[in-house]
Formats: C-alpha cells, structure tokens, sequence
C-alpha cells in the first residue's frame, strides 16, 4: 500500500512541476508527459537528472554577477568601441539584414563593429598549422578554450605551443570542458602544461559527481570553441582541439570541421565571452585580460553571439528564425545535428515555399543514430516545401555553417538541435561580408558535391517501421 501511495505521489509531483513549468515548450511538455507515462519510475528519475534547465543557484547568481561586472569594466575601458553601439545597426548593416543583428545585440548587449576582416582555413590540419604559428608568434596573452581536447596529434602540438609561449613570457591560459574534456584531465600532459606555467582551468566540472547531480545537471556542457592570441586574432567554427580522425569515435572520422582566421573588433568581443568563462572558474578579473581594439579601414561589421543556459530561454532558436526569415534569394546550412523545435522547422519550410533556394547539408553517418533518425522524421515535410536534403558521404560533417545569400554568414559551436538550443554554453560570430559568404558558401558547395541528394521519392518509399521509428525518437526529441 505504501509502495502504491508513493508510486502515486512521485509521479503527481512531477507531472505537477512539468505543468506549473512556464519556459517548457508544448512538444517538450508532452514528450516529458510520454515518457513518464510509459516509463513512471525511470521516467521520474530521468526528469530529475535532466529535466530541467538549471545550472544551479549559486552558479547562476555569479553568472550574473560575472556578466554585469564584466559589462561596467568593458564600458569603461579606454577605447571601447568594440562593444559596439546601437546605431551601428543602421549605420553598418544593409537594411534587408538588420533583424537578425538587431536580435543578436538583445542577447550579449554587443552590436557589429566595423574594421573586421576573416580568412577560412583550407581544412583542419592547415587551421591548426596556423593557429600553432600564431600562438609561437604571441608576445603578451593566449587564451584558449575547447569542449574537447584530446591528446592526440593535435592536442599535444597546441600544448606544446602554449608552453613554448608560457616558458618565454607570454600569458597563457587554457580552459577546457570538465565532461568533454575529463580524459585530458587526467593526463600527464594537463600537469605539464601546469609546471610550464600555462594558467590552467576546468568550465562546468562534474566533480564532486553528487552534488553536480543533485544541484544542477551533468549535460549542461560549454560546448565553445575559443582562441584568442594577443587580443588581435581569433579563430571561429567547429573544430575541437583534436585531430580529424577523432580517436574517441574513430569509426565515423573523418571530422569534417570549419575554421575562420578573424581580426579586428570582433576579437576583442570574443575575448570578453572568454573572459566571462575564466572570471567564472577562476575569480579573476577582466583587468587580467589585454582588450585592444584594432580595426582595419576595409574590414567588414561582425558581432559576436555567447548563448548558455544562464542567458534567457529560447535565444537560439529565435535568432534562427530571424536569420532564415532575413533570406530573398538563398539560405544554405550544414549541421551534423539537426533536431530542431517547431520554429525553426517552420521558419525552414516557409523560406522554401516563398521562393528561397534553402539547402541543408547533414552527415550521411551520425555519431548519434537517435538524432540522425529523428532529424530524418523531418525529411518528407521539408523536402516537399522544396528544401534540397544532402547527405555528406565523407566522414562525419561536423562544420556549422550558414549562410544567407551572398551577404550573411553565422558561424561557429552551435548545432541546430534542441542541447544547442537550451543546453549548451556555444559561441559564433554573425558577419555581413561579400568575400567571406562566398568563400563559405564555396565550402558548402565542396559539401554537397561529397553528398548524396535524398529525394522525396526515396523518402516515400521508407517502410512503414522505418519512418514510425524515426517519428517515435522525432516525438521524444524534447527530451534528448
């Protein structure tokens, strides 16, 4: 009888909270309510472990804290144009593309700068040459953040230029993911770079394990991908500090990443996203960090975007809309996660059938096979609003792209999936520039021309398990 009663009272508390919810969107609310119907127990559990959006209390309160002090210190710093101003909307973007920069400067309070310019590497090994090269030629500050970083080929030649750098002088701090990271953690290779005299530092550690699990939840990632070198250069896209054979998942290498070489204002924005980080793992202040502005009179405007569980729900997800909705003529993207939420399924499906060209580019072979089959449940609706599927056959497409039609790029961590969209600490750079779109339009071309056209034809012909098995994982897709 007991065991009945609190069987009876677990799983009414927690329907209860899943109702009283006010951030939970209703496709989320409904998978939550499957799954503990189907599942009471585990279901409870899982919800408690996963369920909801919360980093913890205290973390949340120095958020804050980190971020207005960050703000007042930045406003009053020398020259601080790099911040950007509300003006520069107007003044700097072409007016069919304001909403989206418009968007971005509600989420961070930075607007686009003007002077920046940007090279894409031709692929992961010639990003990492350069970026080894940079860090040998620093003389006062490299900042380096990764949600992964292995010890492999890639991993040991960065910490080794950082030592070199650290050894003669330069400050160097490196910051790593304390999930996706936990292996390097535990390396000689992490001590080293210590001894040398490289500032070391752990995003979001998962130790002491309890209390992370009790307290907040242990998927609640930083999922960023930063360098910054003398506050000058900075690089942005997928890679990981790792090699393109991705030895923890070697079986779907190779990685398929993309890197933009940025200089200018921009710099000096993701040096404050960084700072953000480091303030929150460290206690040490912005004054720690080199903020030069260095402009160049035929640079383009960009802005930087950080999102995170401890910014406001949703910002992802509606800056998407307002980027997809922004394109007259094309809209191309490629993910190598593609589970998105109602509004952006929707925004993707109206750009087609009001003319848009809009193409999406997904890797054939998913490290994941629950997000490959739910991304594919979407297939049949998109495909017959016109969007053209591709399905990469070279490895496993991890590069982020998008670009809207030969003016707009938005590049760097964030997938289009539902941990990008609520889960993960992500940055990217939104940048209006002729030369730079086409260079990675270009590489998406390079993308598709390694793809396999998916038709509806094909789709049609999916048996009847094969596509209520994606629509099953695609219902509790809320959930993943």
């Amino acid at each position: 009888m007991w065991m009945v009663l609190l069987h009876v009272l677990l799983v009414s508390g927690f329907t209860l909270r899943i109702l009283l919810r006010e951030d939970l969107a209703p496709d989320a609310r409904m998978a939550w309510f499957m799954v503990i119907a189907l599942f009471p127990l585990l279901g409870c559990a899982v919800y408690f472990l996963f369920g909801e959006v919360d980093i913890g209390h205290r973390v949340s309160r120095r958020y804050q804290q980190v971020y207005t002090t960050l703000h007042q210190a930045a406003a009053a710093a020398p020259g601080q144009e790099f911040l950007g101003q509300p003006h520069n909307v107007a003044r700097l973007i072409s007016p069919a593309y304001q909403a989206p920069f418009h968007y971005l400067a509600s989420v961070n309070q930075l607007y686009p700068v003007a002077g920046n310019r940007a090279e894409l590497m031709a692929d992961a090994d010639s990003a990492r040459a350069r970026l080894v090269a940079d860090i040998d030629a620093a003389t006062e500050q490299v900042n380096v953040l990764y949600y992964i970083w292995l010890n492999d080929h890639t991993g040991n030649h960065v910490a080794e230029a950082l030592m070199r750098a650290a050894r003669r002088g330069v400050v160097c701090r490196a910051m790593v993911d304390g999930l996706g990271s936990h292996a390097l953690l535990k390396t000689p290779l992490w001590q080293q770079m210590r001894a040398a005299g490289v500032q070391t530092a752990v995003a979001l550690p998962i130790r002491p394990l309890l209390r992370t699990l009790l307290t907040s939840r242990i998927d609640l990632r930083n999922h960023r991908k930063i360098t910054v070198i003398d506050g000058k250069i900075t690089y942005c896209g997928s890679q990981n500090c790792a090699d393109a054979a991705f030895a923890v998942k070697a079986k779907y290498a190779p990685w398929v990443d993309i890197m933009l070489r940025l200089q200018g204002p921009v710099v000096t924005q993701t040096q404050l996203l960084f700072a953000s980080d480091w303030m929150m793992a460290t206690q040490q202040g912005l004054a720690q960090f080199a903020l030069p502005t260095e402009a160049y009179a035929d640079g383009f405007p960009a802005q930087v975007m950080g999102d995170g569980p401890t910014e406001r729900s949703r910002v992802t997800p509606q800056l998407l809309v307002t980027l997809i909705n922004s394109a007259r003529q094309r809209l191309t993207i490629s993910t190598p996660y593609f589970v998105p939420d109602a509004t952006v399924l929707e925004a993707l499906c109206a750009a087609a059938w009001r003319g848009v060209a809009v193409t999406l580019i997904f890797p054939q072979r998913n490290d994941s096979w629950v997000v490959a089959a739910a991304s594919r449940s979407h297939y049949r609706r998109l495909l017959q609003a016109g969007v053209r599927i591709f399905e990469f056959k070279g490895g496993l497409l991890h590069a982020k792209t998008l670009t809207v039609d030969d003016t707009l790029t938005f590049i760097g961590s964030t997938n289009l999936d539902l941990r990008s969209f609520d889960l993960n600490y992500e940055n990217n750079v939104l940048l209006q520039d002729a030369a730079t779109t086409a260079a990675v339009h270009a590489r998406q071309q390079d993308y598709i021309a390694a793809a396999t056209a998916v038709t509806l034809a094909e789709v049609e012909a999916w048996s009847y398990g094969r596509r209520i098995w994606h629509n099953v994982l695609a219902t509790v897709g809320p959930v993943l």
